[in-house]
Order: C-alpha cells, then sequence, then structure tokens
C-alpha cells in the first residue's frame, strides 16, 4: 500500500543563505501548486527580482523586523503556523488568527564559511549564529506529521517530483525523511558553533563531544569485504589539505584502506621542506627520500624497498610533472598517488593506468592540527596531534663521541621518519634515504633486527648509517645489534632506567648518540 500524503500544501515559509535553485523552486511552488510564499530579507527579495511572487513576513505577522534582523520570524504567527496540529489546535488558531504553514524551505546563515576566514572577528561570528532558522527547522521536524521541512536544495526536485505524484502533498515517510535531515542540520549547525567557541575560550577537552561530520561516501568495504565502511569529512572546521579535501582526478574509488594509507602518507611527506616522496603501505612508510630533484627523491624512496613498494601509495610534496609520473607508472604497480598539484602532461601519463588513483590536494598546506580520536568499546580517546618538531638546538649529545654536521643531518632526517613509523619503530637512513625500517614489533631488538635485515636485504651499506628510535631502548641489546652492522650515529628520546648502560654501549662502538627529550609512539 503507497505511503499516505498529507493535505495539500497551501502556504511556505521560505528563508535561505543559499539562493542555488531559489526562483525555479520558488517558481513552481506558486504556478503549478498555486502555494502561497512567505519570505524574508534577501530570499524575499530574489523571488520578487525572479518574478515569484510571494509575501513579506512583516506583513504575514503584523510585527516588523527589528534588532538588525535579528527578530524577524520569531512570533507566535510563525511558530504557531508551523506546530499546529491540523485537528487539535484549529480553534486557537481562528482565535489567534494563526494561518497554518505547510512547508519550510530553510538554510541557515554561513556560520562555518564565516569562521573559515582567517580575517573573521568574534564579533563577526556572533553576528552569523542563526537563531531563527533553526527554530523553525525544528519546529517543523517536530510537527512532520503535518508539515513539511527541507534544508538542502539538492531535495527541491524530490520535494517537486512527489507534489506532483501527490496532488500537491507529501507522504508520510518523505516528510519523516526531510524532518530527520533537518535535525541532523540544526544538530551539525550548533556542533560548528559550540567547536568554535571553545577554541576562542581555549577548552582543550570540552565536557561533551558532538559529531561534526558529513557523509562523504559510502564505501564497497572496511578494512575486510565483510565490514560495511563509510568516509566521512569534517563539517565544522576549515579542512586541512588532505585526502579529505583532495580532488580525484582518476582511478577506481578509494578503499577504506586507501584513505587511510593515502592520509598517512601525505602528513608524513609535509614534514619535510626539501623535495620528498613518501611510500606508505599497510600503514607503514616502507621508503622515504629527499633530494633537490622530485623526481631523484621518488626513485631514491622507491629504491629503499621496491618489494614493499608495490601496490603501495605514493605521497609528493612537490607538484607531479611529466618525468616523475613516467618513472612512478613505468616502476610498479601504485594504488594511489597524492601531490600538491599536477600538470597535464603528467595526468596524461597517470590516464594510461586507468586504475591508478590520483589525488590532487591542490597544495600541500599544514600538517594536521587538533586532535586524534580512537575508539574503545563504548568510549573515545582523544588526544592532541603530535606535531612536535625538533632542531638541532633541541639535541643533546650524550655520547663521549661528538657527531659530524652531516650525523646530526642524517640523524634529523632518521627522527623526522621515525615519527610516522608504527612503534617499536627503528628507522636506519643513509643520505637523506631510509634504507631499512622495523616496524610495529613488540619488543625494540625485533625492530632493529627487521631494520638491518631489510637493508642488507636491499644491499645497502649499512656501515655509517644513522638509526633512530621512537622511544627509548629499554636494554643495550638494540645498540650492540646496530653497532654490529656498522650504525655510526643513534638518535632517540632518552629515559631508560639503563640509559648508562645504552649509552656505554654506544661508547664502546665508538658511536654518536643523541637525545631528544621527545617520544614519538604510534600505536
Amino acid at each position: 500500500m503507497a505511503p499516505t500524503a498529507s493535505p495539500k500544501i497551501k502556504r511556505a515559509l521560505i528563508s535561505v543563505s543559499n539562493k542555488e535553485g531559489l526562483v525555479e523552486l520558488g517558481s513552481q511552488l506558486v504556478n503549478d501548486f498555486g502555494v502561497e510564499i512567505i519570505s524574508t530579507g534577501g530570499t524575499l527579495k530574489s523571488l520578487l527580482e525572479g518574478g515569484v511572487q510571494a509575501t513579506d513576513i512583516t506583513e504575514f505577522t503584523g510585527f516588523p523586523e527589528m534588532m538588525d534582523g535579528r527578530v524577524k520570524t520569531l512570533h507566535p504567527k510563525v511558530h504557531g503556523g508551523i506546530l499546529a496540529r491540523r485537528e487539535l489546535d484549529q480553534e486557537v488558531m481562528d482565535d489567534n488568527d494563526i494561518k497554518g504553514i505547510d512547508l519550510v524551505i530553510v538554510n541557515l546563515y554561513p556560520f562555518v564559511e564565516t569562521i573559515s576566514k582567517p580575517e573573521t572577528t568574534l564579533e563577526e561570528a556572533i553576528e552569523n549564529i542563526d537563531i531563527g532558522g533553526p527554530s523553525m527547522l525544528r519546529s517543523a521536524a517536530k510537527n512532520n506529521k503535518y508539515v513539511g521541512v527541507v534544508v538542502d536544495p539538492e531535495d527541491y526536485n524530490q520535494l517537486l517530483k512527489e507534489m506532483r505524484e501527490t496532488e500537491g502533498s507529501l507522504t508520510q515517510q518523505t516528510r519523516s525523511i526531510f524532518a530527520t535531515k533537518a535535525f541532523t542540520h540544526t544538530a551539525a549547525y550548533d556542533t560548528a558553533i559550540s567547536g568554535y567557541l571553545s577554541s576562542i575560550n581555549e577548552e582543550d577537552f570540552p565536557k561533551k563531544i558532538f559529531s561534526k561530520y558529513q557523509l562523504n561516501e559510502v564505501l564497497r568495504y572496511g578494512e575486510n569485504p565483510h565490514q560495511k565502511a563509510a568516509f566521512y569529512t569534517n563539517l565544522s572546521d576549515n579542512m586541512i589539505s588532505g585526502v579529505a579535501s583532495s580532488s580525484q582526478l582518476q582511478g577506481k574509488q578509494l578503499s577504506y584502506n586507501n584513505i587511510a594509507d593515502t592520509d598517512a602518507a601525505f602528513e608524513c611527506v609535509k614534514a619535510f621542506d626539501e623535495p620528498a616522496c613518501v611510500i606508505v603501505k599497510h600503514a607503514n612508510p616502507c621508503g622515504i627520500a629527499t633530494d633537490e630533484n622530485i623526481t631523484v627523491a621518488y626513485e631514491k624512496a622507491f629504491a629503499a624497498d621496491s618489494t614493499s613498494a608495490f601496490g603501495g601509495i605514493i605521497a609528493l610534496n612537490r607538484k607531479l610533472e611529466e618525468e616523475t609520473a613516467e618513472r612512478i607508472i613505468n616502476n610498479q604497480f601504485v594504488e594511489v598517488i597524492i601531490v600538491p598539484g599536477i600538470t597535464e602532461a603528467a595526468l596524461a601519463i597517470t590516464k594510461t593506468k586507468e586504475n591508478v588513483r590520483v589525488l590532487d590536494a591542490k597544495e600541500l598546506g599544514s600538517q594536521a592540527k587538533g586532535f586524534k580520536y580512537l575508539s574503545v568499546t563504548d568510549g573515545l580517546l582523544i588526544q592532541e596531534t603530535d606535531n612536535q618538531i625538533i632542531t638541532r638546538e633541541d639535541l643533546t649529545v650524550v655520547s663521549k663521541r661528538q657527531p659530524s654536521d652531516l650525523e646530526i643531518e642524517n640523524c634529523l632526517f632518521a627522527w623526522k621518519v621515525c615519527k610516522f613509523v608504527k612503534s617499536n619503530a627503528i628507522v636506519y637512513t643513509r643520505d637523506n634515504q631510509t634504507v631499512g625500517i622495523g616496524a610495529g614489533q613488540m619488543s625494540r631488538i625485533d625492530s632493529a633486527k627487521i631494520a638491518a635485515s631489510k637493508a642488507i636485504e636491499r644491499g645497502f651499506e649499512t656501515s655509517g648509517c644513522s638509526m633512530a628510535s621512537d622511544a627509548f631502548f629499554p636494554f643495550r641489546d638494540g645498540i650492540d645489534a646496530a653497532a654490529e652492522i656498522g650504525i655510526s650515529s643513534v638518535i632517540q628520546p632518552g629515559g631508560s632506567m639503563r640509559d648508562d648502560e645504552v649509552i656505554q654501549a654506544a661508547d664502546e662502538a665508538d658511536m654518536v648518540m643523541i637525545f631528544t627529550g621527545v617520544r614519538h609512539f604510534r600505536h
């Protein structure tokens, strides 16, 4: 049995900040369905200029707009008309000259757009907090048994289509769906305001956290085929350049794992000022390198672990040009390439491999700020993003031997890489190139041995390499393992109960040891 429709829509209140499709909608409501339109301010002006007959809200209420537009729809004739239960409240409506409003089409002041502008003042932000709009939406959504409510211009066609099918009405099912969207819309709006004011008031951890994300797309599946998954993007903050804000220029739909690995790769490559390439596979970097030439940087990153790079994610911190694109496509199978810009010539090359997903982030941007979230059963873990930067001035040399400038440079490069490797993390580097990475092991010595075996297996000269560890060495065995393959310098946080033993091991091997005082666990 088909869903029953409500009585015919006779009167609509329209007040929108997004004027997309407004005149076309208004024209059809008036001309095709005989709907009386009540409107406000800029919406009214747009309708009248477009030749659509509409009544000013002040004429409808008999009360003027005041306080620079702060008070215009907050009136009993508006909310009574929206909230009235048609059978139950008719007598009250008649006694108070309240006319029923059957359709509310409202979208809100552009608060998010306003606060996204760096120059926005607190006063400007406050004035872009809509009061009347959310009130009308909530009233209409609550009373969806009698009233239709539309917040999204993309729903205008659905609205008109159903009105044609029902001779000017809406089914209860549609009214309920639209009402749900309205409550979601106002909830997201309030969340954006709450988040902004919390940041203004330097509230690091608010008492309550509300969702601030909107559905971007439903994915084919999650980490595994039997898991459903979806991708949501930030709704309330100024988008940081990354996978969520990128344009996909070609290739298949991104998978759950693609998105996670692409994010890791692009955030990692942002850490380098020099032309850099990062290749990520299964959440970990397998090759990272810098060079004056971005093509050479890619080749060095690929050579660091060409086996693991197969089917990997490639991130560059420079525009993708023809030469680099040609090397990538000829060298390897790649799942995703993310770059801050791409030339037409380069895109023509990547299109020869139609399944390769190419993402244009437009610009490199800064590393992500704010908070990281991790869901646990019936809870949520939140922490600040790890954006700690270490410079030469922050280093403490604890070994007898002092480092050369080159050793300091190599250690700092290794330290940047180590931050993006799953703990326990060990990274061996030489000449701004990773040569061995040990990730995610239960013991640090195992990570050190894996990193060494990878370097040796690929024919790298390990003598004179630098080693970075994301946390302190609990025992000297990690240093002894490094000494066996000729590692000449080590950078680590320090802070172990056995630091003296660890430093002694470095001194016995004539190895430089540098403490950062900062740990970079990445679980």
